[in-house]
């Protein structure tokens, strides 16, 4: 295993987004993360990523630490005004190697060349990323994901709101890398691309509803559980510890 959930609970001011949560992802296994809105999906990788800490159980790392791990937010929650170009957007993917204050070597700056040229971004180099459209930057941030090399990849909607070309592409992509060997979770609402592209599957639901092989876990009746469940959750829902019923 790499990352193991042990009995998890995640949430803000003491209310679980999710719950109870025991499940493990091997090294080099690919795995849609699918659910309902606000069945807890990008929460979840908030808390890999240490930006929340657990309400209850525990999140491990196994043979890897965070500085291992690249995470892809959801394209709308970039601030794009930012004056950054895209080719000191790509070469940041190198930040684990040169930190804060120091330029790129020239091993970084050939890195950064072949990864544009991978996204088919060759000219795109000095543009400011405020000019891109959302497929052009999504493959901007794919790029960074080269440089940076991280052995877990967590992609959080990567395909929302860019064209179906770049989906096309950064979907080989993903297939690239999985081949490499490395480990990605895929948030994802388009159930017939994850039948498609992922062997591996967790419907979330506040609470996992099922796990394994992909045919096995999108099933009607696993669907509509955990719509159910997810309709009977609120914001005013309370906390409930480890080994009480939830409220």
């Amino acid at each position: 295993m790499l990352l193991t959930f042990d009995n998890l609970t995640l949430g803000y001011e003491a209310h679980p987004a999710v719950h109870h949560l025991n499940y493990g992802v091997q090294a080099g296994a690919l795995v849609a993360l699918v659910g309902p809105n606000g069945a807890g999906k990008s929460t979840l990788f908030k808390g890999i990523m240490g930006q929340i800490q657990p309400l209850d159980g525990h999140i491990h790392l196994h043979g890897i630490e965070k500085k291992d791990i690249a995470y892809l937010p959801q394209l709308n929650q970039l601030d794009r005004s930012f004056p950054i170009s895209v080719q000191e957007l790509v070469g940041l993917g190198a930040w684990n190697d040169i930190g804060a204050f120091r330029g790129l070597k020239k091993i970084h700056k050939q890195q950064v060349e072949h990864a544009l040229a991978q996204l088919s971004l060759k000219g795109f180099e000095k543009r400011l990323i405020s000019s891109l459209s959302g497929g052009q930057m999504q493959r901007v941030l794919f790029a960074r994901l080269l440089v940076q090399n991280a052995k877990l990849i967590l992609l959080d909607e990567p395909f929302t709101g860019v064209d179906s070309r770049t989906t096309h592409d950064l979907l080989h992509m993903i297939s690239a890398w999985h081949k490499q060997g490395k480990t990605i979770i895929a948030v994802l609402h388009d159930l017939e691309q994850v039948r498609k592209h992922f062997p591996e599957c967790l419907l979330l639901s506040r609470e996992p509803i099922a796990f394994g092989p992909t045919e096995s876990v999108l099933t009607e009746d696993n669907w509509l559980r955990a719509r159910k469940l997810n309709e009977a959750f609120d914001e005013h829902a309370v906390y409930c510890g480890s080994h009480e019923i939830p409220q």
